[in-house]
């Protein structure tokens, strides 16, 4: 049989992996290049390339351009298997291939996912992982231990740009490491490790139309996914389609009723996440330390619907955190302590305790006088928990403003960076004191429409007398801040809250009447 039958006998096999047509490059000066170009497709290269990817001897675009890189692939597998190392197909090789690529597939059960929250095209490991659901950008794969997950995310009306997503997840920030990074015209890719997990993360960027994936895994996975890896990154359709349904923008309480402030205003923890959709699971965030990740074992009975910040504000177990992150849940969990038997929810201030069993971190203190203007301030909490850290992340800035939009006086106006996750965390000044709850940002696109120009950290917190009264409210024995407590510096007065500070977890939602 000649190399043309050859080939047309295998070429079902190799099609498996139908990738969009790509304009070819004439290749290097190579005369078996030559010869793929003459005597195959683009369909079949690529998936050749693939395959190659799936026996661990190819890294790198499945575009069908048979280079440097693919012709030292098809020598090393052919050296492996005791053909001769020549770069040229035979009926051996090709049978040899699929075979083996075969076979590591099924290991892992392959197969393709149409991401219908962001419109990406990824092949997944169904053997491996089983699906969680939506998170607050996209969706979410996991595996039984937690040593897997693989996330989808599409950032769309955030407002940034690749360069800006790039530029936050390429800075090492508290124990975060990064190994290899690299940047190109339409995206790029990160590789690093944090707490003893690895993770790659990819990104592609249309205008300000973001989209891409994250797979983090504990060190055992490493040598069992390596191939899937590959595959992944080679095989990444960005763009396959558009999402079903448009992400909207979630209520902040009574603020986002008010048709003044509907059009500027999103919500932190829901931007994204349609009130039709919430049935579906979204990813929760790791509790601090050791705690488990994923649900740690919760009931969820079927529904993750949202995920917020909340922090220690009593030696009897209470929790304070924004109302619009707990006021729904069927049952809400707090890092590893266990679920809330306790629920108290103000939607007009935005507000909600928690009560959990248990040991909790020392309360905070709240500040009970006036703010400062200009004062520093960090905001804590977890927000976008596995594209930015499974750890507490803390960003810094100013109180730039002592009233909220449209002049209201229960809220502050801070320029520390904030995302969805990071509703219901503490603000604190740099001597460890409470001075707001995260609760609100500016739709940047929204204010873009009208002003022409994205603003920039413009953020809310509520104030912290506002907190207090709630507090008192609720006969909750909060802690008087110490009005001349010395300033530390940024990881200092971080260590100070850390152990206070948790992720909270709404399970299911409550059917409404």
């Amino acid at each position: 049989m000649g190399m043309r039958q050859a080939l047309n006998a295998v070429l079902t096999g190799f099609l498996v992996f139908v990738l969009p047509a790509t304009t070819l490059a004439e290749p290097a000066n190579v005369t078996a290049a030559s010869s793929y170009f003459k005597n195959t497709d683009t369909r079949f290269r690529a998936g050749m390339q693939m395959r190659l990817a799936w026996t661990g001897d190819y890294t790198g675009k499945f575009d069908g351009i048979i280079g440097n890189g693919s012709l030292d692939a098809i020598q090393a597998f052919q050296d492996r298997h005791g053909l001769a190392a020549d770069g040229r197909i035979d009926e051996a090789f090709l049978d040899a291939l699929i075979t083996e690529s075969d076979e590591a597939m099924r290991l892992v059960g392959f197969g393709w996912e149409d991401d219908t929250r962001t419109g990406v095209r990824l092949g997944l490991p169904f053997e491996l992982v089983q699906e969680i659901g939506a998170t607050e950008v996209g969706s979410m794969w996991r595996s039984t231990d937690s040593g897997l997950e693989i996330e989808t995310v599409r950032f769309v009306k955030e407002g940034y740009t690749l360069d800006e997503v790039f530029r936050i997840l390429n800075t090492p920030v508290d124990g975060k490491q990064i190994d290899d990074a690299a940047m190109g015209t339409d995206g790029f890719t990160i590789d690093g490790h944090e707490e003893g997990r690895r993770f790659h993360i990819r990104f592609d960027g249309r205008d300000m139309d973001l989209r891409g994936f994250s797979v983090s895994y504990s060190p055992q996975w490493a040598d069992e996914i390596a191939p899937y890896m590959a595959v992944a990154n080679g095989s990444f359709q960005p763009y396959a389609s558009e999402p079903v349904a448009e992400p909207d923008q979630g209520p902040i309480a009574e603020l986002s009723r008010q048709p003044r402030y509907a059009l500027a205003f999103s919500d932190i923890m829901n931007d994204g996440l349609p009130d039709a959709t919430r049935s579906s699971l979204e990813v929760p965030p790791a509790a601090l330390g050791s705690a488990p990740s994923g649900l740690g074992g919760y009931e969820t009975n079927g529904a993750v619907n949202s995920s917020g910040t909340g922090f220690v504000v009593s030696e009897d177990g209470w929790i304070l955190t924004n109302a619009h992150v707990a006021k729904s849940c069927s049952s809400i969990a707090v890092g590893d302590l266990g679920l809330a038997n306790k629920v108290v929810v103000d939607e007009e201030q935005d507000l909600a305790l928690l009560h959990v069993r248990g040991e909790v971190g020392p309360p905070l203190p709240i500040h009970t006088g006036k703010p400062r203007l200009g004062e520093d301030i960090l905001a804590l909490g977890f927000p976008l928990r596995s594209i930015l850290a499974d750890s507490l992340n803390v960003t810094r800035g100013n109180i730039s403003s002592l009233l909220g939009l449209m002049n209201d006086p229960n809220y502050l106006q801070i320029s520390a960076a904030v995302q969805p996750g990071n509703s219901g965390g503490p603000v604190i000044d740099l001597a460890g004191r409470v001075v707001g709850v995260v609760t609100a940002k500016l739709n940047a696109v929204a204010v873009a429409d009208l002003t022409g120009d994205i603003p920039q950290t413009i953020n809310f917190a509520i104030r912290p007398d506002v907190a207090t009264s709630f507090l008192r409210e609720h006969d909750v024995e909060f802690v008087d801040a110490d009005p001349d407590a010395e300033l530390q510096s940024v990881p200092d007065a971080t260590a100070m809250a850390q152990a206070s500070i948790l992720p909270v977890v709404c399970l299911g939602l409550e059917a409404s009447h």
